[in-house]
């Protein structure tokens, strides 16, 4: 049987980002109670220690998609995703901006760098990353990315909710979010180039297209584990335990 017919690269993009209107992560219930104000002080400090497994992680990911690349112009526009997390030179990185998240909100800085207090889901989720992003082709790699999408506008709508919302939360803790609003768009760009300039067969479009969903599951499945130890039913994994109430 005949492969069916590719998808023209605007028909394709339009199925990516439906991919992002179905599945990402901002209708999660946990962030629709971010955004709604109504988590408690350790419900969203517990969000901000979580999440942070996912912003040390990324650039490891980003490092094994370079490592996939054989392409000096790829490489060159990629590793600036690195150093925008890990910094370079004087230029602060989003790691070091999420230290400041994590103070802002009343955490010791060292304590999240730490990562005891991340959730086993949330290490199976982020870990699952990882792995898609080293055992896939590149193509498939780069379309996971694409997440990115979708994140200004979340990430914009969570600086006004914080600060509106959140009053005990410091504001200067915002940097990351902000710098994110110029990163998310520059980066998406890029990888959707890619993705739809490599993609040219039915076969390869489904694939990306399947990458960049279990992506939002990632980050859905990231949720879920907070949103069950912390919200509902609000239960602790066994073995697991805040140092802080002993």
């Amino acid at each position: 049987m005949a492969e069916s017919k590719p998808d023209s690269p605007e028909k394709f993009v339009s199925r990516l980002r439906a991919i992002g209107k179905a599945a990402y992560h901002d209708k999660h219930p946990f962030h629709v109670l971010m955004h709604q104000g109504k988590l408690t002080k350790r419900q969203l400090q517990a969000w901000i220690e979580n999440r942070f497994y996912y912003q040390w992680t990324i650039p490891k990911k980003d490092a094994l998609i370079l490592a996939k690349a054989d392409d000096p112009e790829f490489r060159r526009a990629w590793i600036t995703r690195i150093t925008d997390h890990d910094g370079i030179g004087d230029s602060e990185g989003g790691i070091r901006k999420w230290y400041k998240l994590s103070e802002a909100a009343g955490l010791d800085a060292d304590d999240v760098a730490s990562l005891r207090y991340v959730l086993p889901g949330v290490r199976f989720a982020v870990d699952a990353y990882l792995h898609l992003c080293a055992s896939r082709p590149l193509t498939e790699a780069v379309a996971s990315s694409l997440t990115e999408l979708f994140a200004p506008t979340l990430m914009a709508d969570r600086i006004v909710v914080l600060e509106k919302l959140y009053p005990w939360l410091d504001s200067r803790g915002l940097e990351y979010f902000r710098g994110r609003l110029v990163q998310a768009p520059r980066d998406s760009e890029f990888g959707l180039d890619y993705v739809v300039a490599h993609c040219t067969t039915r076969e390869s479009q489904d694939r990306a297209a399947e990458a960049l969903t279990l992506k939002c599951q990632i980050l859905w499945g990231l949720l879920d584990a907070v949103h069950y130890a912390y919200v509902s039913p609000g239960y602790l994994p066994p073995l697991w335990h805040d140092p802080r109430k002993l």
